[in-house]
């Protein structure tokens, strides 16, 4: 067993206490930042006198030997260390003997740790941010392609009024681009360095942390010692972060497998993200689609778990805090995995515009613009709502549309309806009048999609 402490106790641990308390299985994934850490702590000692230039050296040349034949798998990470730190450690005293043993010199596990975890999620948090905004660019490609393509917009799953395909993944734009801003806040808060706060109360030693902060590429350090190697509240909010990301990918995803159906074929989506039956030769299923929306109770379980598992802990660390690391990857290698695959699925889908723009006319969506022609004809709107609520009725039991109507069935209804009326309930006409900002006509959509496009050409430059 390679371990970091031994010497106030008698007997070896018991080898099930051992494996039960050691992390080295999850926490391997983040030895990239744990040798960094180092690397930026070393230098920090040496520029305080604390090192000499030749220790530092020699420590800083057998850490990057490490990282370099970990990544090269001329080294691997095995059981028989307790946990990342105590590999690094081990292996760097093995290399260059007793100056080795000075790189732990005025820190703690607990500070080590917490400084490990920022700089992985910082990263993660990066790659992420990456992700939705390619999913976004997918989006406005999309729309800028369909700023004519009429569909039905729905309210309880009911036709409601026509909108465009613009409009709708408009939605979903907007969605995912609060999700980015909520990345971007998160990144910016955690944006403190913890090491040096030792492993509650600080050192003796006379650290500049602000330095060491500085080589880390943090804003600072942070400020309070105890709180500094207790905090988890990052992860709590990345992990509620992924959670609203999946959320509404599970939104989008039940859109696409509700428009996949027989009944609406509003779309098709590539041979490449979907399956067959094994004993149903037709069926072609949604299968990615519906993998997302199931993942979606997988990450916010890691949420509940990582509040439940912070709620009762007193100042300062607790060995608890290591059920962080197995909950928050889990999350990010899903949301990730998501993501990739959504938006590989949603760029190679085929739209029916034909069936959309058909499904808005046979769903009465226009029976809104019916009731503001009469309005607009003199009739109190309460009056013009029964009116076109007949006219309803009259269609359904005739199951045609409106646009179906003759004149003469619209005069027995209604003598004020005029030749006009096919004008006013036209798709065409009941979208492109709606020119508000934020509504779907063409000309409140380009000026949306103007400013999409601003946004996003600023999104490639570096964010932080």
């Amino acid at each position: 067993m390679a371990q970091l402490w031994g010497g106030r106790f008698t007997k070896e641990t018991d080898q099930l206490v051992y494996n039960f308390n050691a992390s080295i299985g999850f926490d391997r994934k983040f030895y990239r930042q744990d040798i960094q850490g180092s690397m930026a702590h070393v230098r920090m000692l040496a520029k305080q006198g604390i090192l000499t230039e030749d220790e530092k050296d020699k420590i800083l040349e057998g850490l990057q030997g490490i990282l370099e034949d970990v990544e090269n798998h001329r080294l691997e990470i095995t059981e028989e260390y307790e946990d990342i730190h105590s590999f690094v450690e081990a292996n760097l005293i093995q290399r260059i003997g007793d100056t080795g043993k000075k790189l732990h010199t005025g820190r703690s596990r607990n500070d080590q740790v917490a400084l490990d975890m920022k700089l992985y999620i910082r990263d993660e948090i990066r790659e992420m941010d990456g992700l939705v905004l390619e999913l976004l660019r997918t989006l406005q490609k999309i729309m800028e392609e369909n700023l004519h393509t009429y569909m039905p917009g729905f309210t309880h799953l009911q036709k409601a009024q026509p909108i465009t395909l613009a409009h709708h993944m408009g939605a979903y734009f907007e969605m995912f681009r609060r999700d980015r801003g909520r990345l971007h806040d998160i990144y910016q808060r955690m944006n403190l360095c913890p090491l040096g706060s030792g492993a509650l109360a600080g050192t003796t030693y006379p650290l500049d942390r602000e330095y060491t902060a500085k080589l880390l590429e943090f804003d600072g350090a942070t400020r309070n010692s105890m709180d500094s190697v207790s905090d988890r509240d990052y992860l709590i909010e990345l992990l509620s972060a992924m959670s609203t990301i999946i959320m509404h990918l599970s939104r989008f995803c039940e859109e696409i497998i509700i428009w996949n159906t027989n009944e609406y074929q509003f779309v098709e989506i590539d041979d490449a993200y979907s399956t067959g039956s094994s004993i149903m030769p037709q069926k072609k299923n949604p299968d990615i689609a519906e993998l997302v929306r199931g993942k979606t109770g997988r990450v916010y379980g890691a949420l509940i778990s990582m509040l439940t598992t912070m709620k009762g802990l007193p100042l300062a660390y607790n060995k608890d805090m290591q059920e962080d690391k197995e909950l928050t990857f889990d999350a990010i290698d899903t949301v990730k995995g998501c993501l990739a695959l959504f938006t590989g699925m949603v760029s190679t889908m085929r739209f029916r515009k034909d069936r959309m723009e058909e499904s808005a006319k046979n769903g009465f969506t226009n029976a809104t613009d019916a009731a503001d022609y009469l309005v607009g004809k003199g009739v109190p709107f309460r009056d013009a709502h029964g009116i076109v609520g007949r006219l309803v009725l009259y269609c359904l039991e005739k199951n045609i549309a409106l646009d179906d109507m003759t004149l003469e069935e619209y005069k027995a209804i209604s003598p004020v309806f005029e030749e006009d009326i096919y004008e006013a309930i036209s798709m065409k006409n009941c979208v492109e009048k709606r020119n508000t900002i934020g509504a779907p006509g063409a000309e409140a959509m380009s000026r949306v999609l103007e400013e999409n496009r601003k946004y996003l050409e600023s999104s490639s430059a570096d964010w932080v």
